[in-house]
């Protein structure tokens, strides 16, 4: 008996969630279908009633991102996309501890811009489309303050990125907090938004509350849940 529709659409998005979670930790070389279906509880004979290849799947990982931001996954932080701050409220989700702490879950472009640069068309088109999505935010906000700047909008989103790949990169935790924050300060600087107090030396995008509003967790329509 054939499944139903909405149950392959369930099992899709587990295998993709299960993907992200994997490459995000290990690389896109270092994890094989068999462990990706193990990870989602499937088996391996499955995989490819859903994906042509291995890097069909990859980029729906990468692409997963414009579809639920790593933020919705982490307590005491969220964004208000309807917001007029909510440009500021990006930067400080993005350069967060909770972000640099949450490997599985968080942004592929902070985990696997290696991977990308040796990738097919398809899978650096997924990027680019996340990081085209990201620019494309503050680039609106700052229209919507009078400054539109498409330079200054790619520039912000590079240092949200570039910063956590940083930070994520060194031994030193003292060394990495110290990337993210000025990572943070400079990206707000540029955007000419008001920077938040930190709390006990804390980050303000790590302080419940801090970002304000309701909870939005996606930049598009959020796909079939993952479990």
């Amino acid at each position: 008996m054939p499944y139903s529709p909405e149950h392959r659409k369930e099992t899709r998005a587990r295998i993709i969630g299960s993907a992200q979670a994997l490459f995000n930790r290990r690389g896109f070389t270092g994890v094989s279908i068999d462990e990706v279906m193990k990870h989602a509880g499937l088996t391996r004979g499955g995989f490819y009633s859903y994906f042509r290849t291995k890097s069909e799947l990859y980029a729906e990982a990468v692409a997963l991102a414009l579809a639920v931001t790593p933020w919705s996954r982490w307590d005491g932080v969220s964004v208000d996309f309807a917001a007029r701050d909510c440009a500021r409220q990006v930067v400080d989700a993005y350069l967060s501890r909770e972000h640099f702490d949450d490997v599985e879950g968080s942004c592929p472009m902070v985990t696997l811009p290696g991977d990308v640069a040796r990738s097919g068309n398809v899978v650096r088109r997924s990027f680019e489309d996340v990081f085209k999505s990201m620019a494309g935010l503050f680039e609106e906000s700052l229209k919507r303050e009078g400054r539109a700047d498409r330079e200054r909008a790619l520039a912000i989103a590079g240092l949200c990125v570039g910063g956590m790949v940083v930070a994520r990169a060194v031994e030193s935790t003292e060394l990495a907090d110290a990337i993210r924050t000025a990572a943070r300060k400079t990206a707000l600087q540029l955007g000419e938004w008001k920077e938040e107090e930190t709390i006990n030396g804390s980050d303000a995008a790590s302080k419940g509350g801090r970002l304000g509003g309701r909870r939005r967790p996606s930049l598009r329509a959020k796909p079939a849940s993952h479990g």
